[in-house]
């Protein structure tokens, strides 16, 4: 049931593969219909850091479940969108770095890590109001969203998008991303909680020919439709 005052606002679940722009949408979608922006991919990336500097294996479940439940996690508006603190430490540049992205989708798989952290998501969501970007967002933490996207482009274009953002700081191939960003696909299709999947009552909307900033008007446009159907 919506609160006094949330009647004007709804939840906007945008999943899909790596690199297709989710965040980057998201967020501009938020701020262009003054809502809050939930990015739950650097969430996982914050476990992912914590689980590293532990020396935690990805595959050690039992471990990294234990590890997870000692860990306090919070986002907070940020100068480039969402600032993300770790027991209290800011890691928002720090979750970005190759070593996480590349042991993401392994602790991301985790039955445990994924429980508490899609508990905390729901609890962001509940107000309404919340633009939300990630995997299952629309399959499995907010099935009850009043709008969902699911995003995506070719792996050939996504890996162009990737390099463009990392060609000047670290030292990799556009081969080598495409092959990485293949390969996050795969173990997100593939695990076996909550996999990556296109829920069934959400719009497709394929990028690869799209700039980001007619993306996020074309989801804008959307959820004021959706908006003025409910009323």
């Amino acid at each position: 049931m919506q609160q006094d005052g949330d009647s004007d606002r709804i939840n906007i679940a945008i999943d899909g593969p790596a690199g297709a722009g989710k965040s980057t949408v998201a967020r501009k979608v938020a701020e262009q219909l003054d809502y809050i922006y939930i990015d739950t991919g650097a969430m996982y990336r914050a476990v992912t850091l914590s689980a590293q500097r532990a020396g935690i294996e990805p595959r050690n479940s039992e471990k990294l479940s234990v590890h997870a439940r000692t860990l306090d996690i919070k986002l907070a508006p940020g100068e480039n969108g969402q600032a993300v603190f770790l027991n209290g430490e800011n890691v928002t540049d720090l979750i970005r770095s190759r070593e996480v992205t590349l042991a993401v989708s392994h602790i991301a798989a985790n039955e445990t890590v994924r429980e508490l952290l899609g508990r905390l998501q729901r609890q962001l969501a509940q107000r309404k109001g919340v633009v939300m970007d990630g995997r299952d967002i629309g399959s499995h933490v907010l099935p009850d969203a009043e709008l969902k996207i699911f995003l995506t482009a070719s792996v050939q274009e996504r890996a162009q998008r990737r390099f463009k953002e990392i060609a000047a700081t670290q030292s990799i191939t556009l081969e080598q991303l495409e092959q990485e960003i293949a390969e996050r696909d795969r173990l997100d299709e593939q695990r076996e909680i909550s996999p990556l999947i296109c829920a069934k009552d959400a719009i497709v909307l394929d990028s690869t020919s799209m700039s980001i900033d007619e993306v996020a008007a074309s989801i804008v446009k959307l959820s004021r439709t959706k908006l003025a159907e409910a009323k």
